[in-house]
């Protein structure tokens, strides 16, 4: 396997993981996140992952699927669902907009 097909069989498993997260994620704009995801994924489904600014589109991924895992009961608990000892941090600025705007 080369590492162009490994990167992106990690991305595809990135996408899965942000759409699986956000079906738990606890708001009313619960559908459009989704449709959101779904739809910034296929417009840079041709982008090279190793330009930097598809890396940069990449770690603001990484870091959505971090907050939408913040609500996860299963993250939240450490695997035990009924666990009902779980913290949330915030941080102050947690999606800074992209150099370009």
């Amino acid at each position: 396997m080369t590492i162009q097909q490994n990167t992106t069989k990690e991305l595809l498993h990135l996408y899965k993981k942000l759409l699986r997260s956000c079906a738990t994620y606890p708001s009313k704009n619960r559908r459009g996140i989704y449709d959101a995801i779904r739809q910034e994924f296929r417009e840079n489904a041709q982008l090279n992952p190793e330009d930097p600014v598809t890396q940069k589109k990449i770690s603001v991924a990484i870091k959505g699927l971090s907050q939408l895992q913040m609500y996860d009961k299963r993250v939240l608990s450490g695997g035990n669902e009924q666990n009902p000892n779980w913290q949330v941090q915030l941080e102050q600025n947690p999606m800074p907009k992209p150099d370009h705007l």
